[in-house]
């Protein structure tokens, strides 16, 4: 496989869902200590935080945002402190490093803790041993779209067709992403050793740009997040020819999963709540009570599929051993694809 070179874009591996339409607004008022996750009505000058590793606005903040919100009657007030840089390698150091008294808990994302370990040379936390599990959030499908015309041009429909072509017209193809270790380019890069194909990688700043290179024809398809893709799909300028999670997405049903053609091919979006390490274990399991029951909620429920994302309410243990599958999944497809940051 090609070298990839190192000059690498990180924003679109940290954001798969920027609609950046959805802001919640912060929320503020009592505080909870370690006491209150025993006793939700107890009052302090402390409060709990809960550290975003990304900019505001984004899904993920905004799905944070939602969540402590809707854990204020258990926990007392949560807020939302944002610490984005180094593909959220800063604000993931931040949890870590945190004193582990229940009052500090953070997101953990694909690019966080499954990504960054294989892509980063030094890493300033290690994701398998320095966090305590909460539970999972979210799960977002991905989805492999084309361009509208040049899928009627080639006589793509589905995603057989478009692995046959790229067999036959073996260099002919290519893809975008939103930059050299993204998520969008990882997932390419499965796909390729997957289906036994090859198609250029294109990097570009960002998954806007890259979209855009889609929409005009300047690449073939892409791997975008659902979110992002569904208003062009709609409109009929990009084709879906499949989605990545196991299974259909109950958001665009009538797309068949990649795994209906290449068995066992799964790579999402997700992302979840931990603590640091030594946190008391009665502590976390306070926590993921309270966060377990907001996730659960039907309205909660209603709200996260407006950015298309399904929650995913877990125990500690399930989001623990899930994190380490993911883990060892992208430490083989980030070395094949050969992208790292010095």
């Amino acid at each position: 496989m090609k070298k990839i070179p190192a000059n690498f874009c990180l924003q679109r591996r940290t954001s798969l869902l920027a609609t950046g339409a959805l802001a919640l607004g912060a929320v503020l008022g009592a505080a909870a200590s370690p006491a209150a996750l025993a006793q939700p009505a107890a009052s302090s000058a402390r409060v709990m935080r809960l550290i975003v590793p990304y900019a505001p606005g984004g899904p993920i903040d905004v799905t944070a945002r939602l969540m402590a919100d809707s854990v204020k009657a258990s926990l007392g007030t949560v807020i939302i402190e944002n610490r984005p840089g180094a593909g959220g390698n800063i604000g993931v150091d931040a949890i870590a490093k945190a004193a582990p008294d229940g009052l500090t808990i953070g997101i953990a994302a694909v690019a966080t803790h499954a990504i960054n370990p294989w892509l980063y040379s030094k890493m300033p936390y290690d994701a398998a041993s320095d966090f305590a599990a909460i539970t999972q959030m979210v799960r977002v499908p991905n989805v492999l779209v084309m361009n509208a015309d040049t899928a009627r041009r080639l006589n793509i429909n589905t995603l057989a067709d478009l692995i046959r072509y790229a067999r036959a017209n073996p260099a002919k193809l290519n893809y975008a992403s939103g930059g050299n270790g993204s998520a969008g380019h990882l997932a390419g890069e499965l796909f390729k050793s997957r289906a036994g194909i090859f198609a250029l990688h294109i990097p570009y700043n960002g998954g806007n740009p890259a979209q855009l290179a889609l929409l005009s024809g300047q690449v073939d398809f892409n791997f975008d997040n659902l979110a992002t893709a569904s208003a062009n799909i709609k409109a009929g300028k990009l084709k879906a020819l499949a989605v990545t999670t196991a299974q259909r997405s109950a958001f665009l049903p009538d797309v068949p999963a990649v795994a209906e053609t290449l068995k066992g091919f799964e790579i999402d979006t997700w992302w979840g709540l931990v603590a640091p390490a030594a946190t008391p274990r009665d502590v976390v399991a306070k926590l993921n009570q309270a966060f377990v029951a907001a996730l659960k909620a039907p309205e909660n429920k209603a709200r996260f599929s407006t950015l298309m994302a399904e929650p995913v309410a877990s125990s500690p243990e399930q989001f623990d051993a899930f994190m380490k599958s993911e883990r060892a999944k992208y430490e083989k497809v980030v070395k094949a694809s050969g992208a790292r940051v010095d």
